[in-house]
Protein backbone atom coordinates (compact mmCIF):
# COMPACT_ATOMS: atom_id res chain seq x y z
CA UNK A 1 0.00 0.00 0.00
CA UNK A 2 1.48 3.44 -0.48
CA UNK A 3 2.30 5.77 1.45
CA UNK A 4 -0.79 7.75 2.83
CA UNK A 5 -0.55 11.84 2.43
CA UNK A 6 1.17 13.97 4.95
CA UNK A 7 -1.97 15.70 5.53
CA UNK A 8 -3.80 12.32 6.43
CA UNK A 9 -0.82 10.93 8.77
CA UNK A 10 -0.89 13.97 10.46
CA UNK A 11 -4.67 13.52 11.43
CA UNK A 12 -4.20 10.49 12.31
CA UNK A 13 -2.46 11.49 15.96
CA UNK A 14 -5.30 12.71 18.46
CA UNK A 15 -3.06 15.88 19.28
CA UNK A 16 -4.73 17.62 15.71
CA UNK A 17 -8.07 17.67 17.30
CA UNK A 18 -9.26 19.93 20.00
CA UNK A 19 -11.08 17.25 21.74
CA UNK A 20 -7.60 15.47 21.78
CA UNK A 21 -8.53 12.23 21.56
CA UNK A 22 -6.53 8.86 22.70
CA UNK A 23 -7.39 6.68 19.69
CA UNK A 24 -8.13 8.24 16.29
CA UNK A 25 -9.48 5.28 13.74
CA UNK A 26 -9.36 5.96 9.56
CA UNK A 27 -12.17 4.54 7.29
CA UNK A 28 -11.82 5.30 3.56
CA UNK A 29 -14.25 5.17 1.45
CA UNK A 30 -14.10 5.43 -2.43
CA UNK A 31 -13.97 9.51 -2.08
CA UNK A 32 -13.18 10.06 1.11
CA UNK A 33 -10.95 9.34 4.25
CA UNK A 34 -12.94 9.56 7.21
CA UNK A 35 -11.22 9.94 10.90
CA UNK A 36 -13.43 8.66 14.13
CA UNK A 37 -12.15 9.88 17.34
CA UNK A 38 -15.11 8.62 19.44
CA UNK A 39 -16.95 11.03 20.02
CA UNK A 40 -16.92 12.47 16.49
CA UNK A 41 -16.20 11.65 12.53
CA UNK A 42 -14.40 14.31 10.31
CA UNK A 43 -15.01 13.25 6.59
CA UNK A 44 -11.96 14.48 4.36
CA UNK A 45 -12.67 14.34 0.65
CA UNK A 46 -10.22 12.92 -1.82
CA UNK A 47 -8.96 15.53 -4.04
CA UNK A 48 -9.75 13.58 -7.02
CA UNK A 49 -12.18 14.03 -10.53
CA UNK A 50 -14.09 10.85 -10.79
CA UNK A 51 -15.64 12.51 -13.92
CA UNK A 52 -19.13 12.27 -12.08
CA UNK A 53 -17.95 14.12 -8.98
CA UNK A 54 -14.56 16.32 -9.44
CA UNK A 55 -12.83 17.16 -5.88
CA UNK A 56 -9.92 18.99 -7.34
CA UNK A 57 -9.55 22.13 -5.67
CA UNK A 58 -10.09 23.02 -2.21
CA UNK A 59 -12.96 25.28 -3.02
CA UNK A 60 -15.14 22.41 -4.59
CA UNK A 61 -14.13 20.43 -1.66
CA UNK A 62 -15.22 23.31 0.61
CA UNK A 63 -18.37 23.59 -1.48
CA UNK A 64 -18.79 20.07 -1.38
CA UNK A 65 -18.50 19.79 2.52
CA UNK A 66 -21.34 22.22 2.77
CA UNK A 67 -23.78 20.69 0.35
CA UNK A 68 -22.74 17.69 2.22
CA UNK A 69 -24.04 19.18 5.90
CA UNK A 70 -27.46 20.63 3.89
CA UNK A 71 -28.65 17.69 2.18
CA UNK A 72 -27.90 15.40 5.50
CA UNK A 73 -29.31 17.28 7.98
CA UNK A 74 -32.44 16.52 6.22
CA UNK A 75 -32.54 13.11 7.56
CA UNK A 76 -29.95 13.19 10.76
CA UNK A 77 -30.26 16.83 11.53
CA UNK A 78 -28.60 15.86 14.77
CA UNK A 79 -26.22 13.99 13.51
CA UNK A 80 -24.12 16.78 10.60
CA UNK A 81 -22.66 19.40 12.87
CA UNK A 82 -20.65 21.43 10.44
CA UNK A 83 -17.89 21.85 7.91
CA UNK A 84 -14.50 22.57 9.97
CA UNK A 85 -10.96 23.56 8.69
CA UNK A 86 -7.85 21.78 8.24
CA UNK A 87 -5.07 24.05 8.91
CA UNK A 88 -1.62 23.96 9.10
CA UNK A 89 1.28 25.96 10.52
CA UNK A 90 5.52 25.65 10.88
CA UNK A 91 4.31 22.04 8.98
CA UNK A 92 2.07 20.81 11.68
CA UNK A 93 -1.89 20.48 10.49
CA UNK A 94 -4.57 21.01 12.89
CA UNK A 95 -8.83 20.79 13.13
CA UNK A 96 -9.72 24.43 13.26
CA UNK A 97 -6.28 25.40 14.28
CA UNK A 98 -4.11 28.66 13.34
CA UNK A 99 -2.41 28.71 10.25
CA UNK A 100 -3.98 28.73 6.69
CA UNK A 101 -6.65 26.66 5.62
CA UNK A 102 -5.20 23.92 3.40
CA UNK A 103 -8.27 21.43 3.61
CA UNK A 104 -12.04 21.00 5.12
CA UNK A 105 -13.49 18.23 6.60
CA UNK A 106 -17.30 17.65 7.67
CA UNK A 107 -17.95 17.26 10.96
CA UNK A 108 -20.29 14.26 12.41
CA UNK A 109 -21.19 13.13 15.59
CA UNK A 110 -20.06 9.70 15.42
CA UNK A 111 -22.94 7.15 15.37
CA UNK A 112 -23.09 3.56 16.55
CA UNK A 113 -21.93 1.85 13.73
CA UNK A 114 -22.21 -1.50 15.40
CA UNK A 115 -25.71 -0.65 15.28
CA UNK A 116 -26.09 -0.60 11.54
CA UNK A 117 -29.04 -2.23 9.68
CA UNK A 118 -26.17 -4.39 8.09
CA UNK A 119 -24.55 -5.40 11.02
CA UNK A 120 -27.63 -6.23 12.70
CA UNK A 121 -28.70 -8.21 9.59
CA UNK A 122 -25.57 -10.09 9.86
CA UNK A 123 -26.24 -10.87 13.37
CA UNK A 124 -29.75 -11.49 12.57
CA UNK A 125 -31.68 -9.36 15.04
CA UNK A 126 -33.44 -7.26 12.36
CA UNK A 127 -37.23 -7.45 13.42
CA UNK A 128 -40.15 -6.51 11.15
CA UNK A 129 -41.14 -3.51 13.42
CA UNK A 130 -37.61 -2.28 12.97
CA UNK A 131 -38.09 -2.23 9.19
CA UNK A 132 -41.58 -0.65 9.45
CA UNK A 133 -39.81 1.83 11.74
CA UNK A 134 -37.46 2.70 8.64
CA UNK A 135 -40.19 2.64 5.39
CA UNK A 136 -42.02 5.16 7.76
CA UNK A 137 -39.01 7.81 7.90
CA UNK A 138 -38.58 7.00 4.11
CA UNK A 139 -42.08 7.60 3.16
CA UNK A 140 -42.63 10.66 5.57
CA UNK A 141 -39.21 12.03 3.99
CA UNK A 142 -40.10 11.57 0.58
CA UNK A 143 -43.95 12.97 1.60
CA UNK A 144 -41.24 16.62 2.43
CA UNK A 145 -38.89 16.06 -0.45
CA UNK A 146 -38.34 18.51 -2.98
CA UNK A 147 -40.42 17.68 -6.45
CA UNK A 148 -40.43 20.39 -9.14
CA UNK A 149 -40.41 20.00 -12.76
CA UNK A 150 -36.40 20.45 -13.16
CA UNK A 151 -35.99 17.12 -10.59
CA UNK A 152 -38.75 15.06 -12.29
CA UNK A 153 -37.21 15.54 -15.77
CA UNK A 154 -34.58 12.90 -14.25
CA UNK A 155 -37.36 10.28 -14.17
CA UNK A 156 -37.60 10.07 -17.67
CA UNK A 157 -36.85 7.21 -19.95
CA UNK A 158 -33.93 9.03 -21.61
CA UNK A 159 -32.06 10.11 -18.21
CA UNK A 160 -32.54 6.65 -16.62
CA UNK A 161 -31.21 5.27 -19.83
CA UNK A 162 -28.33 7.91 -19.89
CA UNK A 163 -27.65 6.60 -16.26
CA UNK A 164 -27.67 2.82 -17.00
CA UNK A 165 -25.49 3.44 -20.16
CA UNK A 166 -22.98 4.91 -18.16
CA UNK A 167 -23.21 2.25 -15.70
CA UNK A 168 -22.19 -0.15 -18.17
CA UNK A 169 -19.87 2.06 -20.03
CA UNK A 170 -17.84 2.27 -16.23
CA UNK A 171 -17.89 -1.34 -15.74
CA UNK A 172 -16.72 -2.69 -19.08
CA UNK A 173 -12.80 -2.71 -18.11
CA UNK A 174 -14.13 -5.02 -14.95
CA UNK A 175 -15.50 -7.62 -17.54
CA UNK A 176 -13.48 -10.94 -16.73
CA UNK A 177 -12.76 -9.29 -13.01
CA UNK A 178 -15.51 -8.42 -11.00
CA UNK A 179 -18.30 -9.63 -13.86
CA UNK A 180 -18.99 -11.99 -16.48
CA UNK A 181 -19.24 -10.85 -20.17
CA UNK A 182 -22.50 -13.11 -19.87
CA UNK A 183 -23.74 -11.12 -16.89
CA UNK A 184 -22.67 -7.88 -18.56
CA UNK A 185 -24.92 -8.55 -21.88
CA UNK A 186 -27.94 -10.21 -20.15
CA UNK A 187 -28.40 -7.17 -17.66
CA UNK A 188 -27.65 -4.67 -20.22
CA UNK A 189 -30.07 -6.35 -22.48
CA UNK A 190 -33.26 -6.69 -19.72
CA UNK A 191 -32.63 -2.74 -19.25
CA UNK A 192 -33.08 -1.95 -22.68
CA UNK A 193 -35.82 -3.87 -23.32
CA UNK A 194 -37.45 -2.79 -20.21
CA UNK A 195 -37.07 0.64 -20.96
CA UNK A 196 -37.93 0.43 -24.37
CA UNK A 197 -41.27 -1.42 -23.57
CA UNK A 198 -42.48 0.52 -20.02
CA UNK A 199 -41.81 4.09 -21.65
CA UNK A 200 -45.86 4.91 -20.43
CA UNK A 201 -45.21 3.85 -16.84
CA UNK A 202 -42.11 6.13 -16.77
CA UNK A 203 -43.64 9.17 -18.47
CA UNK A 204 -47.02 8.67 -15.78
CA UNK A 205 -44.26 8.28 -12.47
CA UNK A 206 -43.28 11.53 -13.98
CA UNK A 207 -46.58 13.56 -14.37
CA UNK A 208 -47.79 12.14 -11.07
CA UNK A 209 -44.72 13.35 -8.76
CA UNK A 210 -42.81 10.28 -8.05
CA UNK A 211 -39.39 12.05 -8.82
CA UNK A 212 -38.08 13.44 -5.62
CA UNK A 213 -35.05 14.82 -4.51
CA UNK A 214 -34.14 11.70 -2.65
CA UNK A 215 -31.18 10.38 -0.49
CA UNK A 216 -29.64 8.68 -4.05
CA UNK A 217 -27.73 6.18 -1.52
CA UNK A 218 -30.40 4.41 0.60
CA UNK A 219 -28.17 1.03 1.74
CA UNK A 220 -27.79 -0.71 4.54
CA UNK A 221 -24.79 0.73 5.93
CA UNK A 222 -26.47 4.21 5.75
CA UNK A 223 -29.35 3.22 8.10
CA UNK A 224 -28.27 3.04 11.99
CA UNK A 225 -30.61 2.17 14.76
CA UNK A 226 -29.57 4.39 18.20
CA UNK A 227 -31.93 6.93 20.23
CA UNK A 228 -33.29 7.85 16.56
CA UNK A 229 -33.39 5.98 13.74
CA UNK A 230 -30.37 7.35 11.73
CA UNK A 231 -30.28 8.15 7.59
CA UNK A 232 -26.90 9.83 6.65
CA UNK A 233 -24.30 9.83 3.57
CA UNK A 234 -26.65 10.56 0.90
CA UNK A 235 -24.87 11.86 -2.48
CA UNK A 236 -24.38 15.89 -2.58
CA UNK A 237 -22.07 15.25 -5.03
CA UNK A 238 -23.91 15.05 -8.70
CA UNK A 239 -27.55 16.05 -8.01
CA UNK A 240 -28.39 13.51 -11.01
CA UNK A 241 -27.36 10.82 -8.80
CA UNK A 242 -29.92 12.03 -5.90
CA UNK A 243 -32.99 13.40 -8.12
CA UNK A 244 -34.94 10.05 -8.91
CA UNK A 245 -38.08 8.09 -8.48
CA UNK A 246 -38.72 7.45 -5.18
CA UNK A 247 -39.30 3.31 -6.85
CA UNK A 248 -35.57 3.34 -6.84
CA UNK A 249 -35.27 4.75 -3.06
CA UNK A 250 -37.07 2.06 -2.18
CA UNK A 251 -35.80 -0.11 -4.68
CA UNK A 252 -32.40 0.43 -3.26
CA UNK A 253 -32.54 -0.81 0.54
CA UNK A 254 -34.73 -3.86 -0.54
CA UNK A 255 -32.34 -4.67 -2.89
CA UNK A 256 -29.00 -4.08 -0.50
CA UNK A 257 -31.69 -6.53 2.45
CA UNK A 258 -32.25 -9.19 -0.52
CA UNK A 259 -27.85 -9.09 -0.82
CA UNK A 260 -28.04 -9.91 3.00
CA UNK A 261 -30.51 -12.49 2.67
CA UNK A 262 -33.08 -11.58 4.05
CA UNK A 263 -36.20 -11.86 1.47
CA UNK A 264 -38.60 -11.73 4.01
CA UNK A 265 -37.37 -8.23 5.72
CA UNK A 266 -37.02 -6.67 2.14
CA UNK A 267 -40.38 -7.27 1.03
CA UNK A 268 -42.01 -6.28 4.34
CA UNK A 269 -39.88 -2.73 3.71
CA UNK A 270 -41.49 -2.74 0.42
CA UNK A 271 -44.90 -3.42 1.25
CA UNK A 272 -44.54 -0.91 4.53
CA UNK A 273 -43.92 1.71 2.36
CA UNK A 274 -46.84 1.01 -0.17
CA UNK A 275 -49.38 1.08 2.74
CA UNK A 276 -47.81 3.78 4.13
CA UNK A 277 -47.09 5.93 0.63
CA UNK A 278 -50.13 4.27 -1.46
CA UNK A 279 -47.61 4.04 -4.10
CA UNK A 280 -48.92 0.94 -5.82
CA UNK A 281 -47.47 1.09 -8.47
CA UNK A 282 -43.85 0.61 -7.17
CA UNK A 283 -44.33 -2.82 -7.61
CA UNK A 284 -43.96 -2.25 -11.20
CA UNK A 285 -40.61 -0.67 -11.38
CA UNK A 286 -39.36 -2.94 -8.26
CA UNK A 287 -37.65 -4.94 -10.13
CA UNK A 288 -35.76 -3.02 -12.32
CA UNK A 289 -34.56 -0.77 -9.78
CA UNK A 290 -33.16 -3.44 -7.94
CA UNK A 291 -31.22 -4.55 -11.14
CA UNK A 292 -29.69 -0.86 -11.75
CA UNK A 293 -28.95 -0.65 -8.40
CA UNK A 294 -27.59 -3.66 -7.48
CA UNK A 295 -25.61 -2.94 -10.50
CA UNK A 296 -24.26 0.37 -9.01
CA UNK A 297 -23.25 -1.20 -5.80
CA UNK A 298 -20.99 -3.53 -8.20
CA UNK A 299 -19.36 -1.08 -10.15
CA UNK A 300 -18.51 1.49 -7.21
CA UNK A 301 -16.89 -1.82 -5.29
CA UNK A 302 -15.32 -2.39 -8.56
CA UNK A 303 -13.96 1.31 -8.40
CA UNK A 304 -11.93 0.22 -4.97
CA UNK A 305 -9.89 -1.88 -6.94
CA UNK A 306 -8.19 1.08 -8.76
CA UNK A 307 -7.78 2.89 -5.82
CA UNK A 308 -3.80 3.31 -4.91
CA UNK A 309 -4.89 4.20 -1.26
CA UNK A 310 -7.18 1.29 -0.16
CA UNK A 311 -5.04 -2.07 0.87
CA UNK A 312 -5.09 -5.23 -0.88
CA UNK A 313 -6.89 -7.07 2.25
CA UNK A 314 -9.61 -4.30 1.66
CA UNK A 315 -9.33 -4.54 -1.95
CA UNK A 316 -10.39 -8.28 -1.64
CA UNK A 317 -13.78 -7.82 0.04
CA UNK A 318 -14.43 -5.11 -2.81
CA UNK A 319 -13.89 -8.05 -5.15
CA UNK A 320 -15.76 -10.47 -3.44
CA UNK A 321 -18.67 -8.25 -2.75
CA UNK A 322 -18.68 -6.73 -6.28
CA UNK A 323 -19.27 -9.97 -7.70
CA UNK A 324 -21.98 -11.13 -5.07
CA UNK A 325 -23.72 -7.23 -6.43
CA UNK A 326 -23.23 -8.65 -9.72
CA UNK A 327 -24.73 -11.73 -9.34
CA UNK A 328 -27.75 -10.82 -7.35
CA UNK A 329 -28.27 -7.52 -10.43
CA UNK A 330 -27.85 -10.89 -13.06
CA UNK A 331 -30.84 -12.79 -10.83
CA UNK A 332 -32.94 -9.74 -11.28
CA UNK A 333 -32.88 -9.03 -14.74
CA UNK A 334 -33.53 -13.16 -15.50
CA UNK A 335 -36.30 -12.76 -13.42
Amino acid sequence: MPELPPIIRALMDGEAYPEKPHRVDLVQTQMSFVFLTGSFAYKIKKPLDFGYADFTTLEKRRFFCEREVELNRRLSPTVYLGVVPITESKGRFAVGGPGSTVEYAVKMRQLPMERCLSRLLARGTVTPEMIEQVARKIADFHARSKGDGEIAAYGSVPIVRRNTEENFNQTAKYIGITLSREAFDTIRGYAHQFLESNAALFERRVKNGRIKDCHGDLHSEHVVFGDDIYIFDCIEFNDRFRYADVAAEIAFLAMDIDFHERPDLSDRFVQAYIEISGDTEIMALLDFYKCYLAYVRGKVESFELDDPNIPDVEKMVALDAAKSYFWLAKRYALG
